[in-house]
């Protein structure tokens, strides 16, 4: 498996519900992270007013980027969230 297909591969959990890939979590915190960051010194400290700008600013750029990346992960099959997903348990 290629790091692009780790990456774009959907997630299946064990309910067999697809969730978002790791490009996409890494994504969510990389676009918080940095306009958190950018928005800061515009709150000049008030927290509401950050938090604010945060969710308006950041609600675009992820919609955006998460539309760009299911269109990058179609036709890849599904990976298992987590290596216990699907394994049976002992009676």
């Amino acid at each position: 498996m290629t790091f692009s297909d780790y990456m774009l591969a959907p997630r299946e959990d064990h309910r067999g519900w697809k969730t978002p890939n790791e490009a996409s979590r890494i994504l969510f915190l990389l676009v918080l992270v940095a306009v958190s960051i950018w928005a800061w010194p515009l709150a000049e400290g008030m927290i509401y007013m950050w938090a604010t700008l945060v969710l308006l600013v950041s609600t675009p750029i992820l919609t955006l980027s998460w539309i760009i990346l299911s269109y990058a992960s179609q036709n890849r099959s599904s990976r298992k969230l987590t290596p216990a997903v699907g394994k049976l348990k002992p009676k």
